[in-house]
C-alpha cells in the first residue's frame, strides 16, 4: 500500500469513498424510490419508514456502485469519463473498497429489515446482486443487450420504495418498474453513441461497437416509442390523472424529437443533449406522478 493511500487529509479520504458510490446516479435511484413511498400510500408517508427506506435503499445502491467500480476499474481508466475514479488514480486499494462496499451495504439491510420489512430488504438485496453481479460481472462484458437485460436492477427502486412502505408488490408499483426499465436503453445507449470509440477501447461490447451507430440509433428510436406508449399507462390504469397526463405527453414529445434527430440526423453533440435530457426527462416524469398523487384532477 503506497504511502499515499495512507497519508490522507479524513476529509479526502471521506471525499474518494463517497465518489466510489456514484452519488449522481445514485440520487436519482434513490429519488425514483421516495417517489415510489409516496405513492404506495394515499396520504403522508409514516416517517420512520419514509427515514429507513430512503437510507437502506441508499446505502446498498451505493455499495452496488462502488462494487461496480471495484470490478470496472481496468475498464475505467482506459475511458476519458471514467479515469479519474478513486480506483484507477490508486486512491483507494481494492480492499478497501470491497470492505467498504460490504460494510455500507451490510448497514443498509440492516437498517431496511429492522425498520421497514423483511420483503424490502430481500428485493434490494436481489437489486444489489443483479447489477453488481449479473449486470457488471456477467453481461456487460458478454452481451450488447447488457443495459436491455441489466435494465431490470436499474428499474427496481420505486418498487423497493414501494414495499419498504406498504411491505407489498402492488400493480402500479410494476408500472413505475416498467417506465424505468424502458427508459434505460435509449439513455444509455445515446451515451454510448458518443463514447463508441472509449467503450471500443475498453472492449466493452456496448451496442454502437458492436453493431454500428445507425442500428443503435434506430433502436434509441423505437425504445422512445416504447417508452412513450409505456408512460402513458398509469394514466389508462387510472393511477394519474391530467396533470401526469400532460405532462408525460410534453416530456415524451420532446424525447421523441431527440430520438427521430439523431436518428435521421445524428452528432456527437446531439446524442449528448440526448442522454442530458433523458435525466431531466425520468426526474420531471416522476415529480409529475407526484405532484398529480396528491393534487389530482380527472380528465
Amino acid at each position: 500500500m503506497s504511502s499515499s493511500i495512507v497519508h490522507q487529509p479524513l476529509a479526502a479520504r471521506f471525499a474518494q469513498f463517497y465518489q466510489l458510490t456514484k452519488p449522481r446516479v445514485v440520487s436519482l435511484i434513490v429519488f425514483t424510490a421516495v417517489i415510489g413511498m409516496f405513492l404506495a400510500v394515499p396520504g403522508m408517508v409514516p416517517l420512520p419508514a419514509l427515514v429507513a427506506g430512503t437510507l437502506g435503499i441508499a446505502l446498498v445502491a451505493g455499495a452496488a456502485a462502488a462494487v461496480n467500480c471495484l470490478v470496472e476499474q481496468k475498464v475505467d481508466a482506459l475511458m476519458a469519463r471514467t479515469s479519474r475514479r478513486p480506483l484507477p488514480r490508486g486512491q483507494v486499494t481494492s480492499a478497501q473498497t470491497l470492505a467498504f462496499s460490504g460494510a455500507v451495504g451490510g448497514m443498509g439491510l440492516l437498517v431496511l429489515y429492522h425498520w421497514t420489512n423483511a420483503l424490502a430488504m430481500w428485493l434490494t438485496l436481489a437489486t444489489f446482486v443483479g447489477y453488481a453481479v449479473v449486470y457488471t460481472v456477467v453481461l456487460k462484458p458478454m452481451t450488447p443487450q447488457n443495459i436491455v437485460i441489466g435494465g431490470a436492477s436499474g428499474a427496481m427502486p420505486p418498487v423497493l420504495g414501494w414495499v419498504a412502505v406498504t411491505g407489498e408488490v402492488a400493480a402500479d408499483a410494476l408500472l413505475l418498474f416498467l417506465i424505468i426499465f424502458a427508459w434505460t436503453p435509449p439513455h444509455f445507449w445515446a451515451l454510448a453513441l458518443y463514447r463508441k470509440h472509449e467503450y471500443a477501447k475498453a472492449g466493452v461490447p456496448m451496442l454502437p461497437v458492436t453493431h454500428g451507430d445507425k442500428f443503435t440509433r434506430l433502436h434509441v428510436l423505437l425504445y422512445t416509442v416504447i417508452l412513450t406508449a409505456v408512460t402513458l399507462m398509469p394514466f389508462a390504469s387510472r393511477m394519474s390523472g391530467a396533470i401526469y397526463f400532460v405532462a408525460a405527453v410534453v416530456l415524451d414529445t420532446v424525447f421523441l424529437w431527440y430520438a427521430v434527430r439523431i436518428y435521421t440526423a445524428y452528432s456527437d453533440r446531439l446524442a449528448r443533449r440526448t442522454f442530458r435530457y433523458s435525466i431531466v426527462y425520468l426526474a420531471a416524469l416522476f415529480a409529475a406522478l407526484l405532484i398529480d398523487h396528491y393534487f389530482r384532477i380527472p380528465l
